[in-house]
């Protein structure tokens, strides 16, 4: 099995499930509602915040895995789109979870030689490192949402 296949598992794993934490975004959101959603607690952020910024890292790795550039910013990386009813929150887990299988694709389909290359530009580091690092980065947000869900659901 290559290299690059077992990433692309561990990434889709984070959002659908089979991964060691038995934790993952698409059980993990599938019965909140879009006002639990929006709900901020405590000075925590929204569990739509943090989906968002979770998401906005994948889909700079589209981007970069599409057209080997990356125009994304981390300032920009919880600027969320207001969600104002069920379909649309509905709407916006559609399309992240439709992004992640394309990108769990990609990265299936990248060749082992490519993990050790510069990802974009040598500053980033290599292939390698910011695939794992998403995963990672997801994850940790993840085990947030899941804190912020016994919070709002214990309300």
């Amino acid at each position: 099995m290559k290299i690059t296949s077992t990433i692309a598992s561990n990434y889709r794993a984070v959002y659908f499930g089979g991964n060691w934490t038995v934790s993952n975004l698409k059980d993990t959101l599938q019965d909140i509602t879009w006002q639990q959603a929006n709900l901020k607690l405590d000075g925590f952020n929204s569990i739509v915040a943090l989906v968002y910024h979770i998401h906005y890292f994948s889909r700079a790795l589209l981007q970069v895995l599409k057209e080997n550039q990356l125009t994304a910013h981390d300032k920009f990386s919880f600027d969320h789109p207001e969600l104002n009813s069920q379909e649309e929150w509905i709407q916006f887990q559609e399309t992240i979870f439709s992004e992640a299988e394309k990108i769990s694709q990609l990265i299936n389909n990248l060749p082992d030689d490519i993990l050790l290359q510069n990802f974009v530009q040598e500053k980033y580091g290599n292939y390698y490192r910011n695939l794992h690092g998403i995963i990672e980065h997801a994850h940790y947000h993840l085990g947030q949402i899941v804190i912020i869900k016994k919070m709002i659901l214990a309300i």
